[in-house]
């Protein structure tokens, strides 16, 4: 057990370096997953069939074709195709088109979940479709939409072990070589799950964070300050008893 801690103690700044690779391939998907999520997730609330259809599509292909065969298609096929992208960039992509589709899904059940009122009163107030859209209706589809967007970016850090394949050196790659270098697959396979359960967390605190935010500011929660610095209740001051 000396011995495996030791590997350890001297393996820790690959492992970091693993770890800020996981973070960059995390927070880039997580952002181009979003910004797909979120046109896509609109789109499918469009008025010409044409267009739902089209979005339909995309999104049932990627959500129904394997994350790590699109992978293998970007970093393998598109070469093929004249276009060569950097390991970094494959790895994003793929991630951003696979989980940016499972968010459409979440992005458009939560706009069609805002009360049918504030539609028509936003309609009544003669504001256009995007004015509608970003002023009244997104922040509300928002606080609804957050729960299920923090699932799928942690579904998304564990996604991103797939890039092992494609000669990235992420966490996975250095756990796999903590585990030869140590001779012990149980300790290094827990370094590893404890290492994913602390970067899921934290992902997971930060969404709370806004989760808190986005509720606070339509007036439907506590805010920050309140939660961390709760204040005392007041007494309640009763007279003394007439004589």
């Amino acid at each position: 057990m000396d011995g495996n801690l030791e590997v350890l103690r001297e393996s820790l700044p690959r492992l970091a370096e693993g770890v800020l690779v996981t973070l960059h391939l995390t927070l880039g998907g997580a952002l181009g997953a979003f910004v797909l999520a979120v046109v896509l997730g609109v789109l499918a609330r469009s008025g010409s069939t044409l267009v739902r259809a089209l979005v339909r599509v995309v999104v049932e292909f990627f959500r129904g074709t394997s994350l790590l065969v699109q992978l293998f298609w970007l970093f393998f096929v598109l070469p093929l195709l004249g276009v060569e992208l950097e390991p970094m960039t494959c790895g994003i992509l793929a991630l951003s088109l696979n989980y940016g589709a499972y968010g459409a899904e979440v992005v458009r059940g939560s706009v069609a979940a805002v009360d049918r009122g504030q539609w028509e009163a936003a309609h009544a107030l003669g504001m256009s479709a995007a004015h509608r859209m970003r002023r009244i209706i997104f922040p509300q589809a928002w606080a609804l939409m957050l729960p299920s967007l923090a699932n799928l970016l942690i579904q998304l850090l564990k996604g991103t072990a797939v890039v092992t394949f494609i000669t990235l050196s992420d966490l996975t790659f250095h756990i796999e070589q903590l585990r030869q270098s140590t001779g012990s697959t149980l300790f290094a396979f827990t370094v590893g799950l404890l290492l994913y359960f602390v970067l899921a967390y934290l992902l997971n605190l930060g969404m709370n964070v806004l989760e808190i935010r986005a509720k606070h500011t339509l007036g439907r929660g506590r805010s920050m300050r309140e939660i961390w610095l709760p204040t005392r209740p007041k007494p309640v001051e009763t007279g003394g008893e007439q004589p």
